[in-house]
């Protein structure tokens, strides 16, 4: 079963009397539960494809499916709630709200849901990244690799179908970015979540159950990976 699909993307954006065409005619089939890691070089259009996936923005042209569903023109009031509710995003940088604290920030999207256990799983993932000691921390007082973890379990806290990662380790050095990417994979594993990865770490990719590779805005053939 396909849980996202896109179909004959292009993404073109205006800069002044310019048009540059990120993505040209993109389709993509990603299946429930899969590991799909995409790679290409800076510019190749990574980012801008795993935000039209997610809803993040709209196309210029093509459809894109979630759960079956066309999302393509769905309001951006329509889009929020089922986005907080199905998809987690784990950033190179890690947007976190400032003012809150590690805790208050992985509490926030089930706080919008209206989650009565919000604080309690919050607290949960705190802990399994080892971090409880931490929760009444502001951002401004942890380490990248901190921040890192605090984001990526503000993406965990509703127990997302899909997890969009964009480059999670690029801000991290070695020891911190394998830790988070270890994390990743034994949430997905644990939770059969999907998970899209953008990376340039051949190790990464090499652990994923399919790879795709972006140039000029376009899918090169498939590389495929057995684990």
């Amino acid at each position: 079963m396909n849980i996202i699909e896109a179909r004959n993307l292009t993404k073109t954006y205006v800069i002044g009397e310019r048009q540059i065409r990120v993505l040209d005619n993109v389709s993509l089939a990603v299946s429930k539960s899969e590991f799909l890691v995409v790679e290409g070089s800076s510019g190749s259009g990574k980012t801008t494809l795993i935000s039209l996936l997610s809803g993040l923005d709209k196309p210029t042209a093509g459809r894109i499916f979630l759960e079956g569903k066309d999302i393509t023109e769905t309001t951006e009031d329509a889009l929020a709630p089922m986005r907080n509710e199905i998809i987690g995003f784990v950033f190179q940088s890690f947007h976190l709200i400032p003012s809150l604290t590690a805790i208050e920030n992985v509490m926030f999207p089930a706080e919008l849901k209206h989650d009565p256990e919000a604080y309690d799983k919050a607290y949960a993932l705190l802990v399994r990244v080892g971090l409880e000691k931490r929760s009444d921390n502001l951002p401004s007082q942890l380490s990248g690799g901190e921040m890192q973890r605090v984001a990526m379990c503000r993406a965990l806290v509703n127990n997302p179908k899909i997890i969009f990662a964009d480059e999670p380790t690029g801000n991290l050095d070695s020891e911190n970015g394998r830790a988070i990417i270890e994390l990743l994979l034994e949430f997905h594993r644990e939770r059969q979540s999907t998970l899209v990865l953008v990376t340039h770490n051949t190790d990464i990719a090499a652990r994923a159950d399919r790879m795709i590779v972006l140039a000029d805005g376009r899918i090169r053939p498939e590389s495929r990976h057995e684990n």
